[in-house]
């Protein structure tokens, strides 16, 4: 999962994500890392929005309200079960999701530098 590493609101869903995914299945990397450079050519894809969360699923690149929820599907019980808003169409769902995007800084604040991970956790935010 890729994310905006200085908006609190995307930090808190990184810790969000991680506290509810028992198996781990989930790595982090900020948008602007190498990291992320990396996995986006990988997967074919020069550029993303800065204000979308990406999820990389087997080489797929997934964004917006479409990646929250393929992560919400992952998660355990009951987020998983927003999955189910899938079935909505994109355009809808993404106007929400940016409609929040663009006020993420304003409703939430930001950091002036990325989120370090704790020793316990650095392992899942990859460099």
């Amino acid at each position: 999962m890729l994310f905006d590493g200085v908006c609190n609101l995307c930090n808190g869903a990184v810790r969000f994500i991680i506290a509810r995914d028992a198996a781990a299945r989930f790595q982090f990397a900020a948008l602007t890392s190498d990291a992320a450079r990396r996995l986006l050519g990988e997967a074919g894809v020069s550029s993303v929005p800065f204000d979308s969360i990406v999820l990389i699923e087997q080489g797929q690149v997934y964004t917006k309200s479409t990646a929250a929820l393929r992560i919400a599907r992952r998660l355990r019980f009951p987020w998983n079960w927003s999955y189910a808003l899938i079935v909505l169409p994109a355009a809808l769902r993404d106007w929400a999701y940016d409609l929040i995007a663009r006020n993420r800084y304003r409703w939430f604040g930001k950091q002036d530098t990325c989120m370090v991970p704790t020793p316990e956790l650095s392992g899942r935010f990859l460099k």
